[in-house]
């Protein structure tokens, strides 16, 4: 998977929807470090 593309993707939908890391981590249940990480291009662990 293309950690890059999938990144921006989720940085896309989150802003399309106005929220924040912090709001789309509460409704994943995970950080928002993690959404963070995820939207860099990061491990997507």
């Amino acid at each position: 998977m293309d950690t890059e593309k999938f990144g921006k993707f989720i940085a896309a939908c989150r802003m399309d929807n106005h929220m924040t890391q912090k709001e789309l981590a509460q409704k994943l249940q995970v950080t928002d470090k993690a959404v963070s990480r995820w939207e860099r291009g990061g491990s997507l662990r």
